[in-house]
């Protein structure tokens, strides 16, 4: 048998074989929304459009005072936001139970730098259970209680995930820089997104939502909490157990997420007004962009492929933006006078990232109302300039849809001048 005459023929067999099975792993890489065709990716496609003014209530009265902002127009978007977005929290027919646990301790954390705390926060009453687990990391020797970032995780809380790395210094295994907070006196606290409800729920037979249905409900009304409304909710236990907490500084906590925890980081922090700082990275629509820019992601992209991130009401308005009564400029505007920091990808069109820019900018027309300091242009920043010298900082980092040490360098920044300020 010539065994030359064969090895080439196979040679060629295994390097097709080998280039089509790297062309389907590359493509089973890639995510879905890169092949979303149907969306609108450039600024010269951007619709005519026109977002409903802040300052102006639905009665058509102008808002002039910050009397009027918190009295009149605020409530009202709130209420908006709550019945046609997110969806409200129903009030439950058997009082909710809360306990917490902490069932883990660790004082040696990351070679004695700092103190880990597993803390299981339980819900009881009548119609059933559910918990969850945060982690609370505290920095070692700093003789008082720490300010902290709260994080809206997609990770898990009881896995090896937030262990100190065995060759990174610093660094989580799941790449968290934690070793930067705790060098800089914070501390860090770690809310997993889908204890209490699954990342892409359909059912809501499980977690919290039993406890709040009423007899004979199996199934969130079109008004009630979708699923990024329960993971804010979750941030909001978390804070009533950092309260309780003698080496937390519950006043100085920035809650922080990226992508969908951004869109649920902005919910948390314009319902719970205990957070005193908001950083939003790359939260795209339903977080910081325009809803009427149509830009990237829309309404339509996100109900189909994630039904009830929303609340059921959301999807009325899929391809009818225009008719949607508010836009996010003017929940972002709810986070005043508190600090708040928008963070884009420049090859992030998905979260269009112009979109993001032009709500914040937008929304400062209601910091400067209250006497604060907003973004004082129309037009974006350079990619990787940061602005961040008022109450509403903005940069556009170079790159795709992640948090990388660039950003999380900024966030520390804009923590640390605004928390230092406020002690």
């Amino acid at each position: 048998m010539n065994t030359m005459n064969t090895r080439g023929p196979l040679l060629q067999v295994i390097a097709g074989t080998l280039l089509l099975t790297l062309a389907v792993m590359a493509v089973m890489a890639d995510e879905p929304k890169n092949h979303d065709f149907d969306v609108i990716r450039d600024e010269a496609s951007v619709p005519p459009y026109q977002l409903p003014p802040i300052l102006v209530s639905a009665e058509g009265k102008p808002i002039t005072t910050p009397e009027e902002w918190f009295n009149i127009r605020r409530p009202q978007i709130m209420a908006l936001f709550g019945n046609l977005v997110y969806g409200v929290v129903p009030q439950p027919e058997s009082p909710v139970r809360t306990t917490f646990e902490v069932v883990k301790k660790d004082e040696g954390y990351m070679g004695g730098k700092a103190t880990r705390k597993d803390v299981r926060i339980k819900f009881e009453n009548a119609k059933g259970s559910a918990e969850m687990q945060i982690l609370v990391f505290t920095p070692n020797g700093v003789g008082k209680p720490a300010p902290a970032f709260l994080l809206h995780s997609f990770a898990g809380t009881r896995d090896d995930g937030h262990d100190a790395h065995p060759d990174k210094p610093g660094f989580t295994r799941n790449g968290l820089p934690l070793g930067e907070f705790f060098k800089r006196g914070f501390g860090f606290v770690v809310v997993p997104q889908s204890e209490l409800v699954r990342h892409n729920e359909v059912e809501f037979l499980k977690g919290v939502h039993p406890l709040f249905y009423r007899a004979g409900q199996s199934f969130p009304k079109a008004n009630e909490w979708g699923v990024i409304a329960t993971v804010s909710w979750s941030a909001s236990r978390a804070m009533d157990y950092l309260e309780t907490d003698k080496h937390i500084d519950a006043k100085r906590i920035a809650a922080m997420g990226h992508s969908k925890m951004g869109k649920a980081t902005l919910w948390t922090c314009a319902q719970d007004q205990r957070f005193a700082l908001a950083i939003l990275a790359q939260s795209g629509c339903g977080g910081a962009a325009l809803w009427k820019r149509n830009f990237g992601e829309n309404m339509e992209k996100m109900v189909t492929r994630f039904p009830y991130w929303l609340c059921r009401n959301a999807a009325k308005f899929a391809r009818n933006e225009d008719d949607l009564p508010v836009d996010q400029h003017m929940l972002l505007a709810c986070l005043a006078p508190r600090p708040v920091y928008v963070a884009s990808g420049a090859e992030d069109l998905w979260a269009d990232p112009r979109g993001e820019y032009l709500s914040a900018y937008h929304a400062s027309e209601v910091y400067r109302l209250l006497g604060k300091t907003g973004l004082d242009t129309e037009a974006s920043p350079p990619v990787d300039r940061v602005v961040a010298s008022g109450h509403v900082g903005y940069h556009n980092r170079a790159g795709g849809h992640s948090v990388e040490m660039f950003d999380w360098l900024r966030f520390l920044e804009f923590a640390e001048g605004h928390f230092t300020r406020s002690k």
